[in-house]
C-alpha cells in the first residue's frame, strides 16, 4: 500500500453506543456506514475477523508506541495479532505521523517548566484475504500533550476498529467480475478537493477492470467544468453543482455525489497550547477586512486563555476558480448578511483583501511560509502540510474540529436530501457534532456518450465507486456516503447504462 502521505504529495502535479469507550460521534459514523456488497463472489464479513498482522509504512514515525498501545488494546478485546500474513484474517496497514508544534509554559506563573504539543494523524486500512480493502480510517487527536498524545491516536483508532468489526457489515470491496468486452481510456478534469481519493481509486478500479484506464488533471472545479462543456474530458469532478437553470443543466450532464469532505480554515501561529476557536462572523470579518488582527476582542472572545499576538492578520485565497471557495464563501454568505451581499459566492469572487494562490496545495504552502497568516484548504491538505486548523463553531453553539465523524454527522439527516437530483447542500448542518463547513462533491458526467464503450466505462467506474471504493476513501479523510444517497444512484447509475 502506497503510504498516506506519499499518495498525496505525489497525486498533485501542477496541472494536473453499545461499545465501551467510542464516544457517540462515532456511532453516527457507524450509522451511515454505507453499502454491502454488490459484486459477483461472497464477501468476507469483518464479524469472522480473529487475528490481525500489522505493518506500518516506511515513512511512519512513533511506530513502536504506537504499535504497543494498539497490541494492547486489541488484547483486551481478545483479538489475536500475528506476525506473518498467512495466518492472518486480515491485514492492518498503518502511516502513522507525529510532529511537535512548539511548546507552551505548563506553569502560568513561571516559563521554568515548559511541555510540548504535538500534532498528527494515524492512518489505517485493513484489507483481507483476497487483498481487497475491508475498512478504512483517519484518526486525529483529541489530546495535544506529550504523554497522551500517541495513546489517543491508537485507542481511538482501535475504538473505531473494534465497532467495525462488531458490527458484521460484509466487505463491500470484495472483488467484482470484471465487465467483459469494456475497453476504454478515459479523462478527466476537475476539483482538487478530492483528487487525492480519485487518484488512488482510479488506480484500483484499473487492477478490477483491466481494459479501463483513467487519467486526472486536478486543474480545479471550474476549469474541469468548462473542458466537459466544451467536449475536451469525458468527465468533470466539481465540488461545484451546475445551476439547475444551466442550459447544461437540462438533462445533458448528470450529478453523482462520490464523498463528503471538509474545508478548513488554516493558520501559522507560534505559542499557542490549543487549537483556535473561530466564530463564523469572526471568518466573514477576517475576510472582509474588518477583523485585522489576531488579538481583536471577537477572537479573544472565543477562546479564553490563549495569548494571541497584537500582529496583522495574512490572508490567503484561492486564485484559480475553485470549487473550495465556492464552498468557503457560500459559508460566509450564510454567516454574514453582509458578505453576502457585498461579495457574494462562487468559484470565484472580488476578494476585498488577501493574497491569492493556485490550488489547495498553493494555499497550505503560503500560510505554512507566513507566519500569522490565515487560509482555507480542504482538510486533507492542512494534515499533510502539517498545519494547524481551527474549530469552527456550528449553528448548535459548538465549536467543531473537522475530522471524520463531524463531517459524517452533516449529513446524518439523509431524508432532507431525498427529493433532490444530487444537487443539495450540507453547510450549517443542524447536528450538534456536525462540522459546519462539510460539503458533498459530485462527478459530472454526459447523460449520452457517443461513444459507447465509454458510455459503459464510465457506467462501470460509477458502479465501482459506490461500491468497493467507499471503503477506501475514510484512511485519505473522506468520508463515505449515507447509504440512502448510495441507493438512489445505484439506480441513476443503471439508467445510464
Amino acid at each position: 500500500m502506497t503510504s498516506f502521505l506519499s499518495a498525496v504529495s505525489n497525486s498533485l502535479p501542477l496541472r494536473r453506543r453499545k461499545l465501551p469507550g467510542l464516544p457517540a460521534s462515532a456511532w453516527i459514523l457507524l450509522g451511515l456506514l454505507p453499502l454491502f456488497c454488490t459484486g459477483r463472489g461472497t464477501a468476507q464479513s469483518l464479524s469472522g475477523i480473529h487475528a490481525i498482522q500489522i505493518e506500518f509504512s516506511a515513512d511512519s514515525s512513533n511506530t513502536t508506541e504506537i504499535r504497543t498501545r494498539i497490541d494492547q488494546q486489541l488484547g483486551k478485546a481478545r483479538l489475536q495479532v500475528v506476525n506473518d500474513a498467512t495466518s492472518a484474517d486480515a491485514i492492518l496497514r498503518l502511516t502513522a505521523n507525529v510532529w511537535a508544534t512548539g511548546t507552551f509554559s505548563a506553569n502560568p506563573r513561571s516559563n521554568s517548566t515548559r511541555a510540548t504539543n504535538y500534532q498528527g494523524y494515524l492512518s489505517a486500512e485493513l484489507t483481507g484475504k483476497d487483498s481487497r480493502t475491508l475498512w478504512s480510517y483517519l484518526v486525529t487527536p483529541n489530546r495535544l500533550r506529550e504523554e497522551s498524545f500517541t495513546d489517543d491516536l491508537a485507542d481511538q483508532l482501535v475504538s473505531h476498529l473494534l465497532a467495525a468489526i462488531r458490527s458484521g457489515i460484509p466487505n463491500p470491496g470484495a472483488r467484482p467480475a470484471a465487465v467483459s468486452g469494456v475497453h476504454a481510456a478515459l479523462h478527466g478534469a476537475g476539483a482538487t478537493l478530492p483528487a487525492p481519493l480519485y487518484l488512488k481509486w482510479f488506480e484500483s478500479f484499473a487492477q478490477d477492470q483491466p481494459g479501463v484506464s483513467i487519467t486526472y488533471d486536478a486543474v480545479g472545479s471550474e476549469a474541469g467544468t468548462e473542458q466537459l462543456e466544451a467536449g475536451k474530458v469525458d468527465f468533470a469532478a466539481s465540488d461545484i453543482p451546475l445551476a439547475k437553470d444551466a442550459p447544461s443543466s437540462e438533462g445533458r450532464i448528470l450529478h453523482f455525489p462520490t464523498v463528503l469532505g471538509g474545508v478548513v480554515p488554516i493558520y501559522n501561529l507560534s505559542g499557542l497550547d490549543r487549537p483556535l476557536n473561530l466564530t463564523p462572523q469572526v471568518l466573514a470579518g477576517i475576510y472582509a477586512g474588518v477583523i485585522r488582527r489576531w488579538n481583536d476582542p471577537l477572537i479573544r472572545q472565543s477562546n479564553h486563555g490563549l495569548r494571541l499576538p497584537d500582529a496583522e492578520i495574512v490572508v490567503a485565497h484561492r486564485s484559480d476558480g475553485s470549487g473550495t471557495t465556492h464552498v468557503w464563501t457560500s459559508y460566509l454568505s450564510l454567516a454574514s448578511p453582509e458578505w453576502k451581499s457585498q461579495y457574494g459566492s462562487g468559484p470565484r469572487v472580488n476578494w476585498p483583501v488577501g493574497t491569492g494562490a493556485a490550488g489547495n496545495a498553493g494555499v497550505a504552502q503560503l500560510v505554512s511560509k507566513t507566519l500569522y497568516a490565515i487560509g482555507y484548504v480542504e482538510l486533507i491538505y492542512a494534515i499533510q502540510h502539517q498545519l494547524n486548523y481551527a474549530a469552527v463553531r456550528n449553528p448548535a453553539g459548538q465549536f467543531i474540529k473537522a475530522d471524520l465523524a463531524s463531517i459524517t454527522a452533516a449529513a446524518a439527516e439523509p431524508s432532507a436530501l431525498l427529493n433532490s437530483d444530487f444537487r443539495f447542500s450540507i453547510l450549517n448542518a443542524p447536528g450538534k457534532y456536525a462540522y459546519p463547513i462539510s460539503t458533498f462533491t459530485w462527478l459530472l458526467v454526459p447523460a449520452q456518450q457517443n461513444d459507447s464503450q465509454k458510455q459503459a466505462a464510465i457506467a462501470t467506474f460509477l458502479h465501482w465507486m459506490l461500491t468497493t471504493g467507499q471503503k477506501q476513501c475514510e484512511s485519505l479523510g473522506y468520508a463515505p456516503l449515507p447509504r440512502a444517497i448510495v441507493t438512489r444512484e445505484l439506480d441513476a447509475v443503471n439508467q445510464l447504462k
